[in-house]
């Protein structure tokens, strides 16, 4: 049971690091907030289940969809800030709404809220999480190569330049925020089922350090690259828990080494390795 659990959080470690390489190498956000999108979808869906006593597959849905509507509203304001701006902004906003939770008992307060339905089946759980992984990571890809992930790559090129060709770069980048909310908030609507319990753990740091040290090991731009990085710090993060909030410790430790002595990733590093393989045969 304990490692059905841990594939779980394999598969919701990976959707936040799918959307965070999308947002940082597609759009030029680099966000630092995921556990703001965690947290919304997962207080949002516990607190229609406890109150309302809903299905855990209909509040998971509308914690969803909910939840990646109000951040994104409350990213909306932020959106014309770029590079370390952007990323310090969302990072706020988890510590925040922590805080706020904490002081005001709002939610359950520190104690959160406990007693939620759990999902029916642990095999099922993986089949869900798994099904929902592959779809975000080949449906980015798509739109990376489409119209519409040519333009966000123009606007993190140079946004000035697509601004002067009259499209609206603030209605890209509200989409492009839209879809990683969505992610980010059904990775907390299912933890919140999952484990039958919803709190301040769910803004946490983990949620934010851990996608980020993910892209940086597999590889930033490849979307792929993301799960690489996932599936290697996983087993190595359950191997850490004993050691409780260390872990953040690693995960630093681990993107300092990755920037400064293999930046490009393991993924990158593979395709230039395959593309100069190729060339080498052909000459």
């Amino acid at each position: 049971v304990y490692w059905h659990r841990v594939l779980c959080l394999l598969g919701v470690y990976a959707l936040l690091a799918i959307g965070l390489d999308f947002l940082a190498s597609f759009v030029g956000l680099s966000c630092l907030g995921m556990a703001f999108f965690v947290g919304t979808g997962g207080y949002i869906s516990g607190m229609l289940n406890a109150s309302l006593g809903w299905p855990p597959f209909v509040t998971i849905l509308i914690g969803t969809v909910a939840g990646a509507v109000f951040c994104t509203l409350f990213l909306l304001p932020t959106l014309p800030l770029r590079g370390v701006y952007f990323a310090v902004v969302s990072f706020i906003y988890p510590l925040l709404f922590a805080r706020i939770i904490a002081a005001t008992g709002f939610f359950g307060g520190t104690e959160g809220i406990s007693g939620l339905s759990m999902l029916p089946n642990l095999l099922l759980n993986q089949y869900i999480i798994l099904v929902i992984v592959l779809a975000c990571t080949f449906g980015l890809r798509r739109v990376t190569t489409e119209d519409f992930g040519l333009v966000l790559r123009g606007i993190k090129d140079n946004d000035q330049s697509i601004r002067a060709s009259g499209i609206n770069v603030t209605y890209y980048k509200t989409v492009a925020v839209f879809l990683v909310a969505l992610m980010g908030c059904f990775s907390g609507a299912y933890l919140s089922h999952l484990y039958g319990w919803v709190g301040l753990s769910l803004l946490a740091m983990d949620f934010s350090i851990f996608p980020l040290a993910a892209v940086v090991i597999g590889g930033g731009g490849t979307i792929a690259g993301s799960l690489i990085g996932t599936l290697i710090l996983v087993p190595i993060s359950e191997l850490l828990r004993a050691f409780a909030g260390l872990r953040i410790i690693f995960y630093s430790i681990l993107i300092v080494v990755f920037i400064v002595f293999w930046s490009e990733g393991i993924l990158n590093w593979l395709r230039r390795k395959y593309e100069q393989f190729e060339y080498e045969v052909k000459v």
